[in-house]
């Protein structure tokens, strides 16, 4: 013991250790993995890992020769109903296997390479399902029962299991956006509590002190392969398990050492945890608590709070810059509110309801009123600073400042801190300092959506949109927000504070679907509405826009935007929304742009009658490339020399029509189906034109 004491001591070996381990990781992750499927129809034999169902939608992941996420709609209400299978079946699944989407617009979630860090490479469409077999694993068993007992209660998921897929998406970004995200997570803190309570327990009990931390440690691994292992709930396990081991057998190990050998278990245990948002949160922050423990253990609980709440904000505004573009100093504030309410009171009680169901009503009433006070402090803008992305290594030097603070806190050198500072006002002026020229054609699948910077003003034709409605059990249920999954975190990613112009160029959902969402999202100065009488979904939003006092007009005529200008071409009104669209002329820096939205041919012989549009340097395809719209003379007349069709991967109308095409044919055509978004930058004069997949 004394001799295995003496080398547990040597901080080499942990230096050592780390060097040889991030050398590993990085060989490990740039391994080409084996894959035994093609993006052909299978049939599949696996085990039911986890089990998801939303709406009408059944989600899978199974153990196979390779792990697969698969996704079956249900047929009907009845099919659904007689759903029965469970954790651990063996089943054969037959379907289309396919490879994960790779994101057509930059800065936004990379679901591919999100399963890619998960080692999961394929997907596949689910046609049949039928049971081989019943678990018969204990541990699925114990999984299904815990499972049965949470009664598919979303927060009872996320603090029993770390599973926060059930909570609503408006309230989970909510919480990031408040900064409190991270609570939601099991991390030391929970394994903490859960451990002193077993540890209590076993007291009573007089079970020796050694014995004690043994089942406690058989617990914690059960526990881990119960929660599948993520990075958060590792960490606080190996934390607990490493730190009470030390104490227990005076190894005397510095804080230190035992931090670098959890994380290279962890890093073991899964190589592309690096990158995960989370394993980032996790390690650095207790990194940097675990250097300024001095620090934190000075003054009273309030004050000891603060100072935690200020340090794991610092460590977390690389971070939170890099994935989210996005800080939130007023987050310092909430955690002094919600730390407490969320670890002495919602998590003990989860655990008591876990136990004992009839504590769920108690349970559920502390539940509405962390989510609403949630959203309500979402609301506020003040204390939100939204910031431009930019080279990896920024944010690499960003991080080294803070770890300089934090090893000078206890010095009181604070000049560190003042120039994180400087830069971050430097970071946050970026887009202003720079006179940008660019319109960029964001791919939102079947729809519009053009964001425009001009000088210093932002502007976005249209805003995209699924139509939302409830379809038949043999249809899929459409629910995805373009917005919130592209619009938002891209125009967040260019360093865009707010919209000074929001221009619909029709009523139709696919163009201004996700208009409330954004006002809801953005500071728009703003909004201009097309010609013509309103439908429900305008109505709706100019109620929203009233609320807010956000000015709204129609029916303009032109715009001046920073000596650029913007002509509204169709001023008279029509019996249809396609044809009242705006249709908008702009000279941007000596280039010629022209936005048909879906004006039919019937507006482009109005257009033609009135105006001389002759050679058009960008003309952005009415309505998706539709035969109603382009029509020879129209594109003969204005004889654009690049063509921009925003359409829908295989989407159902058949657009762009082939006729279309033909008749654009002596321009060079750019498609969001292809390319995915379009950009077109005026830089020293010159037309530069980049693509997503270019």
């Amino acid at each position: 013991m004394l001799r295995l004491r003496k080398i547990l001591l040597c901080n080499y070996l942990y230096l050592v250790l780390l060097i040889l381990i991030i050398i590993l990781t990085i060989l490990r992750i740039n391994l080409k993995p084996k894959l035994f499927y093609d993006n052909k129809y299978y049939e599949v034999i696996g085990t039911i890992e986890n089990i998801n169902i939303d709406g009408n939608k059944l989600i899978l992941d199974i153990k196979s020769r390779e792990e697969l996420i698969g996704t079956y709609y249900f047929k009907n209400i009845k099919e659904k109903n007689k759903f029965n299978l469970l954790l651990g079946d063996k089943v054969k699944i037959k379907g289309e296997i396919i490879s994960p989407n790779i994101p057509t617009n930059d800065n936004v979630f990379n679901y591919n390479k999100y399963l890619r860090n998960k080692s999961i490479y394929h997907l596949i469409k689910i046609d049949s399902i039928n049971k081989l077999s019943s678990n018969d694993k204990f541990y699925y068993k114990v999984k299904n029962k815990i499972i049965d007992r949470m009664n598919n209660n979303a927060y009872l998921y996320t603090f029993i299991i770390g599973d926060k897929s059930l909570i609503n998406d408006e309230v989970k970004s909510s919480y990031q956006v408040n900064g409190i995200s991270h609570l939601f997570a099991i991390s030391g803190m929970h394994i903490s509590l859960l451990s002193s309570i077993i540890l209590v327990i076993l007291s009573k009990l007089k079970v020796r002190e050694n014995y004690k931390y043994l089942i406690v440690t058989i617990f914690l691994v059960l526990y881990l392969f119960l929660t599948g292992f993520s990075p958060s709930i590792i960490r606080g396990v190996l934390f607990f398990i490493v730190f009470s081991y030390n104490k227990l057998y005076y190894f005397y190990i510095s804080p230190i050492n035992l931090f670098i050998l959890v994380l290279c278990i962890t890093l073991c245990i899964n190589p592309f945890y690096i990158y995960e948002v989370s394993f980032l949160y996790s390690f650095l922050i207790s990194l940097a608590l675990l250097l300024s423990i001095n620090y934190l253990s000075t003054g009273n609980y309030l004050i000891r709070l603060l100072k935690v709440s200020s340090i794991s904000f610092l460590v977390s505004i690389p971070i939170s810059l890099y994935n989210f573009y996005e800080i939130n100093i007023l987050g310092i504030i909430y955690n002094l509110f919600f730390v407490p309410l969320v670890s002495l009171i919602i998590f003990p009680l989860s655990l008591i309801t876990f136990l004992c169901p009839y504590f769920e009503p108690i349970f559920n009433f502390m539940i509405s009123i962390l989510e609403k006070l949630s959203l309500l402090l979402s609301n506020i803008n003040i204390g939100r600073f939204v910031f431009i992305k930019l080279n990896f290594f920024i944010y690499i030097i960003y991080l080294l400042l803070v770890f300089i603070i934090i090893y000078f806190i206890n010095k009181s050198k604070y000049k560190f801190i003042l120039i994180i500072f400087f830069l971050l006002i430097i970071h946050y002026n970026i887009p202003s300092l720079i006179n940008n020229y660019y319109v960029e054609m964001l791919d939102v699948g079947q729809g519009d959506s053009i964001f425009m910077r001009v000088g210093n003003k932002s502007i976005l034709i249209d805003t995209g949109g699924i139509e939302k409605y409830e379809e038949d059990w043999q249809r899929k249920r459409k629910n995805f927000s373009i917005a919130k999954s592209i619009t938002i975190p891209h125009l967040k990613s260019m360093g865009v504070h707010k919209i000074d112009y929001l221009i619909t160029s029709h009523g139709d959902f696919d163009h201004m679907g996700e208009a409330i969402n954004l006002v809801n999202n953005f500071k728009v100065e703003k909004v201009i509405l097309n010609c013509g009488t309103y439908n429900d979904l305008e109505n709706e939003l100019i109620k929203i826009l009233d609320k807010k006092r956000i000015l709204h007009y129609s029916c303009i005529k032109e715009l001046n935007i920073d000596k650029n200008k913007f002509y509204f071409l169709q001023t008279k009104e029509y019996d249809n929304e396609n044809d009242n669209s705006n249709v908008i002329y702009a000279d941007i820096n000596s280039y010629k742009f022209l936005f048909m939205g879906d004006a039919s041919v019937t507006t482009e012989k109005e257009v033609m009658s009135i105006y001389n549009l002759p050679d058009i340097d960008v003309l952005k395809v009415g309505h998706h490339g539709s035969k109603t719209s382009s029509s020879e003379e129209f594109v003969s007349e204005i004889n654009p020399k690049y063509s921009v069709i925003s359409v829908g991967k295989n989407n159902r109308y058949g657009h762009p029509n082939k006729e279309v095409l033909n008749n654009l044919k002596n321009s060079k055509i750019y498609r969001t189906d292809q390319e995915g978004s379009i950009i077109f930058k005026i830089q020293n004069d010159k037309l530069i034109i980049e693509t997503s997949r270019s």
